[in-house]
């Protein structure tokens, strides 16, 4: 068993756990190199650039990137395009964890690299990741995984633990889906949160109706996650998906079962993103 029954318990009580090394020191190494390539290589851009399978730009600059300061906040799929990447989402420890908590078989949904460079403004606003990705049941982890290390000042996630057990909330405002929710949720919450933080190469593992979101770096130090998802493998999905690769639906652990498993709930159906990144929708709003 890779989790306690202990940290079973406290993710199943609160929504989200942190996990010291969740990936080798070796595996860590590799997947730091591969990122610090992309940011090199985002300095001969002025323009979100690449190109996904349903189009859009595989990496998102940040308002104010430069070849001096670069400011790559975002890579999709990252799987699709290192094999570093690919085998990570595959073989790590954090795969083991989420048999345990949502198996026995498990299928990997999307993964993506939010990083958030030296002092740069990018913010996460609150939101939960169920109303972007809704499938017939809510058995989903988001598995955030620490390149670097994560402290109080660069730009943590921060949770509202329990929330995974309470309503889902609205992300439409004003007839656009903006990808978080009202100003009046944040404050009813703003007392309870807590910021994960860790040394790089632990991982959060947090329920995908967690409300959270994140602050902006402040620190001269760069926060960069390798975030993946994975679900039940007796889940289907609702509604289209915003991160489409071709590895999404990949069973990573166990056996397809021919059988769909559903659990009640309601919510408005999301808006699927045209441009590179959630970021976009949630500066609009």
């Amino acid at each position: 068993m890779v989790l306690t029954q202990k940290q079973k318990d406290q993710f199943w009580r609160e929504g989200v756990l942190v996990v010291e090394d969740a990936v080798t020191s070796d595996q860590l190494a590799e997947l730091r190199g591969v990122f610090a390539d992309w940011v090199e290589e985002s300095r001969g851009h002025t323009d979100d650039y690449g190109e996904t399978m349903d189009g859009r730009p595989r990496f998102d600059l940040q308002p104010g990137h430069s070849a001096a300061i670069p400011g790559l906040r975002r890579v999709q799929s990252p799987e699709e395009v290192s094999d570093v990447f690919a085998n990570t989402m595959r073989a790590a420890r954090t795969v083991d964890m989420c048999v345990e908590l949502i198996g026995p078989a498990l299928r990997f949904h999307h993964g993506k690299v939010n990083s958030k460079m030296p002092g740069t403004a990018t913010a996460v606003k609150f939101h939960q990741d169920f109303p972007f990705q809704p499938m017939t049941n809510d058995d989903i982890i988001t598995c955030l995984l620490f390149l670097d290390d994560v402290t109080l000042e660069n730009g943590p996630l921060e949770v509202v633990p329990g929330t995974h057990k309470g309503p889902i909330y609205s992300h439409w405002h004003g007839g656009r889906f903006t990808g978080a929710v009202a100003d009046s949720v944040k404050d009813e919450h703003i007392g309870n949160l807590v910021k994960c933080t860790g040394k790089a190469g632990s991982v959060c593992l947090m329920h995908a109706r967690l409300l959270h979101g994140s602050a902006p770096n402040k620190s001269d130090k760069p926060r960069t996650l390798y975030i993946t998802t994975y679900y039940a493998e007796d889940a289907i999905e609702l509604s289209p998906n915003h991160l489409p690769s071709r590895l999404t639906h990949e069973i990573v652990r166990g056996e397809a079962s021919g059988r769909v498993r559903c659990t009640p709930y309601n919510l408005e159906l999301p808006e699927v993103p045209t441009d590179t990144s959630f970021f976009a929708q949630q500066e609009q709003s």
